[in-house]
């Protein structure tokens, strides 16, 4: 310490050096110790001699700052990066980088650019002193400095450099309240925004109705966005029609919609609206055109004078639907930002989502008139499909009333007259186009029946050989006309599959026809059944005209025959095929075609599942070995004297007796008097109709076992379905083959009988009958059980009743509650009855014959030799 205060420091040109001790010390206190609390400023030391540093410390430590001492210019320079000081003491000279060229790069830094630097320098130089305070320097102090004067004016600075701080920190804590206050303001607008989207989003997706939609709208806008709205929809159509308009009134607290022509607003807003949906954008009217608008001027009692007006159009993708103008009033009292310029995203998202629901509500619409008017296409075609219906059954009955006589007459024909070439010949040709006719008209209802799905099916066991072997029978005859040569390939082993006989025989018939109908005369016809797959495969293959690729896909469409008949020289209505894959489809199977091209021949293959072999199926042993019954009582009743003359020479002819009478009440006089066993019977009778006929005859006791035959003119399901409730036990289709008649009733007739012999003709065991007349009762249920009851005398009454099956016992139960038990088994296909336990019962063994006459007689002989006659009465029921 120097006595003027000064500290005495060493000068620039002969420095004392600290020792290195005393030198590492500072060196680790520079480094180590600084501060850095929030309420202390920085304070950078630079020097290059650690003693100096070590007094400018000990001068300053009791300003209670965050002393940092640097010994280099380039040390200083990377504490200015680092962090804010309030003040630099910066040595002039130092070896590398001096105090003006420090203090000239630390003025480069924003950070430090303003910061104090005062200059240590032990030479008073006018042009240093220059130079430092060109630099920025804020002053000059002399070494060796005096400690009071140091410590003093860098107090300045730091309390200087605090009050900065606080200024700075309270500005700062000013702008984050603004921008905290922004902030809200900008969440409950977006937060009211939103609020106000969802609303309206739920309002207009409420209705799918247009008109209710445009009113939502309106209200939706008007008075919460603007005090008037104008929303006019269009369709690109620049011919505007009707424009909705809402205005708030003066009060702002109702609401006032009016409708009106779009020539009557305002030019200036047609010209908006106008140029909106043309550029698809937002149009703002200018102020020279709103002064001009009012309410009034939209037919409402509004506010007065409107003040801004904007239109924006409301789009789909590109597509623009029309155009919502809104606008503020002068007087309006709901404050709108929207109008003013400043967010236009609050409008323009509600476009956007009205123009969605009228989107949606004018999709709806025409989905609406789309449904009605496929309704209404859709009643005409049921109409329409209804009266081809009723057209095509009156019209094959209208055909079948011709065709039914002619073939009676043809077969009357064929029995009386006298063997002749040309008779023969004759005959023939008329029973081909007969055929052919009936063909035809069968065609035409299976177009009915194809359409409405009504084809039924009788299945049962088939073997396929006997199938083919029957369609072969009916194909056969066109087959040789055409000259063809037919192969038919069977495998060894039978072929099963469960099916409808008839209709499966009408599909390879029709094949087989098709194959010789497109084949050239000499052509060769090839038929093969084999199993692939647990599956029958048949198929036909021909070398004919072959299917032409374009018609392959088509082939089994309805009406199909594209080029392969065009000249109409095959004939046929092109349902054949169609109505074959339907059949075969309906045996769980399918029809496939095949043609290499035309002139190449054609395949046609049909798959059906197979079933296992089926043991004695298809023969009726029993059946099969009675001889026909002739000699029935046989009614005809067909108001068509022709048809039912020809059909009586018929049956005549096959040794029947035969009356015909023209209509339901001469059918009804005349039972009681000839009593017939069969009924053959006309359903479109005149007066009374067949129906009604058919269940007078059921009411009457005698003729509830009559065979009751429908021989009319209407084949279609629902026509057999009244049939079958009516009464009747056959349906037949005229004209029908008379052959299939008679084999119906003599097949009815053996029915009878084999029904009786199968149940009664069988050795029994019974109480010993007398010789007085008995009572025997038969009677089948829908599960082919049957119930046998006998009125004994004079055992007064018993009851036989059993299942049929494998494994029976019964028991006979008298009114004297005497009871015997019996077991039933079969032997060698005869159902034995033997006794198991008797109470109090004698019996006798005894042997229970059947003849079958015009009546029904049992005779009943046991043991003793004894006979008696039995009459009998038979129930039938199933």
């Amino acid at each position: 310490m120097h006595r003027s205060g000064r500290l005495g420091l060493p000068v620039e040109t002969g420095r004392h050096e600290p020792s290195a001790g005393r030198a590492a010390e500072l060196a680790v206190s520079v480094t180590t110790t600084i501060d850095t609390s929030d309420d202390k400023s920085n304070i950078l030391i630079v020097d290059d001699l650690a003693e100096k540093l070590l007094v400018f410390g000990t001068v300053l430590e009791d300003l209670g700052q965050n002393l940092v001492f640097v010994r280099s210019g380039g040390e200083a320079l990377r504490e200015v990066l680092q962090r804010e000081f309030a003040v630099i003491l910066l040595d002039v000279n130092m070896p590398d980088i001096d105090g003006f060229e420090t203090a000239e790069l630390i003025r480069k830094y924003k950070r430090s650019a303003h910061t104090p630097i005062i200059f240590i320098t032990a030479y008073a130089d006018e042009l240093q002193t220059a130079r430092g305070y060109s630099l920025g320097a804020v002053d000059y102090i002399l070494s060796p400095v005096v400690p009071e004067v140091l410590r003093s004016k860098v107090k300045v600075f730091v309390e200087l450099h605090a009050m900065q701080r606080r200024v700075r920190r309270q500005a700062a804590e000013q702008v984050a309240l603004v921008a905290a206050e922004t902030a809200r303001r900008a969440a409950e607008e977006n937060d009211r925004r939103s609020n106000f989207l969802s609303r309206a989003s739920r309002v207009l997706s409420g209705s799918l109705e247009l008109t209710v939609s445009m009113r939502q709208l309106v209200e939706l806008v008007v008075p919460d966005m603007a005090s008037l709205a104008v929303l006019m929809l269009t369709d690109d159509d620049p011919a505007f029609d009707e424009v909705l308009v809402a205005g708030a009134t003066r009060n702002a607290a109702t609401l006032e919609v009016a409708s009106l022509a779009c020539h009557n607003l305002p030019d200036a807003v047609q010209a908006a609206m106008r140029e909106a949906l043309a550029g698809r954008r937002r149009v703002s009217l200018g102020a020279s055109e709103v002064a001009l608008l009012s309410a009034d001027a939209f037919g409402l009692q509004g506010s007065g004078a409107l003040l801004a007006a904007v239109a924006v159009p409301l789009l789909i993708g590109e597509r623009a639907l029309g155009v919502l103008m809104v606008a503020s009033s002068l007087g309006a009292e709901v404050a709108d930002p929207i109008i003013g310029g400043r967010d236009w995203s609050t409008l323009e998202q509600l476009a956007s989502r009205a123009a969605i629901a009228f989107e949606n509500a004018r999709l709806y619409r025409s989905l609406q008139t789309e449904i009605s008017e496929r309704r209404s296409a859709e009643f005409e075609l049921q109409a329409a499909n209804q009266r081809k219906d009723e057209f095509l059954a009156m019209l094959s009955h209208e055909l079948r009333n011709p065709l039914a006589p002619i073939r009676n007459a043809l077969e009357v024909v064929r029995r009386i007259a006298p063997p002749d070439a040309k008779l023969t010949w004759a005959t023939d040709v008329m029973d081909r186009q007969l055929r052919h006719m009936t063909h035809l008209v069968e065609e035409l209802l299976d177009v009915a029946r194809i359409s409405q799905g009504k084809i039924a099916l009788n299945k049962e066991p088939v073997d396929l050989a006997a199938l083919i072997a029957q369609s072969v029978e009916t194909a056969q005859p066109f087959i040789d006309a055409r000259g063809h040569t037919l192969t038919v390939t069977l495998p060894s082993a039978p072929v099963w599959l469960q099916g409808d006989f008839g209709r499966l025989s009408q599909v390879l018939a029709n094949l087989l026809h098709n194959a010789a109908k497109y084949s050239d005369e000499g052509g060769r016809i090839q038929l093969e059944l084999g199993v692939v797959d647990g599956e029958a495969v048949i198929t036909v293959r021909d070398n004919g005209i072959g299917i032409d690729a374009a018609l392959l896909p088509r082939i089994f469409d309805l009406f199909a025959q594209g080029t392969r008949s065009l000249d109409r020289s095959q004939g046929g209505l092109g349902v054949g095929l169609t109505l074959a894959r339907r059949l075969v489809e309906l045996h769980g199977g399918r029809l496939d075609a095949h043609s290499e091209g035309v002139h190449k021949g054609s395949q046609f293959t049909v798959r059906i599942p197979c079933i296992s072999v089926v043991q004695g199926a298809g023969s009726a042993a029993l059946a099969a070995a009675e001889a026909p019954v002739r000699g029935r009582r046989i009614l005809i009743v067909d108001d068509n004297h022709d048809a039912a003359e020809s059909i009586a020479r018929f049956l005549q002819l096959e040794g029947h007796e035969v009356k015909a009478v023209g209509d339901g009440m001469q059918a009804l006089a005349c039972v009681p008097v000839f009593a017939p066993h069969v009924i053959v019977l006309d359903i479109g009778l005149p007066g009374m109709s067949g129906f009604e006929v058919a269940k007078r005859l059921r009411e009457m006791p005698a003729m509830r076992q009559t065979l009751l035959v429908a021989l009319t003119g209407y084949g279609q399901k629902e026509d057999q379905l009244r049939t079958s409730e009516a009464g009747f036990d056959r349906h037949f289709v005229k004209p029908t083959d008379p052959h299939r008649l008679v084999e119906a009733i003599d097949e009815w007739s053996q029915s009878q009988a084999v029904r009786v012999k199968a149940v009664l003709a069988v050795p029994l065991v019974a109480m010993a009958a007398s010789a007085q007349a008995q009572l025997v009762k038969i009677a089948w249920d829908a599960d082919g059980r049957f119930e046998q009851r006998m009125v004994v005398a004079p055992t007064k009454f018993a009851e036989l009743c059993g299942p049929l099956s494998k494994s029976e016992k019964i028991a006979w139960t008298f009114k004297s509650d005497q009871t015997m038990d019996f077991n039933i088994h079969y032997h060698q296909g005869q159902r034995v009855v033997t006794p198991a336990q008797q109470k109090g019962v004698a019996a006798a063994q005894g042997t229970l014959k059947v003849a079958l006459d015009h009546d029904y007689c049992w005779m009943w002989t046991n043991k003793s030799g004894t006979t008696a006659e039995l009459s009998v009465s038979l129930t039938r029921s199933r």
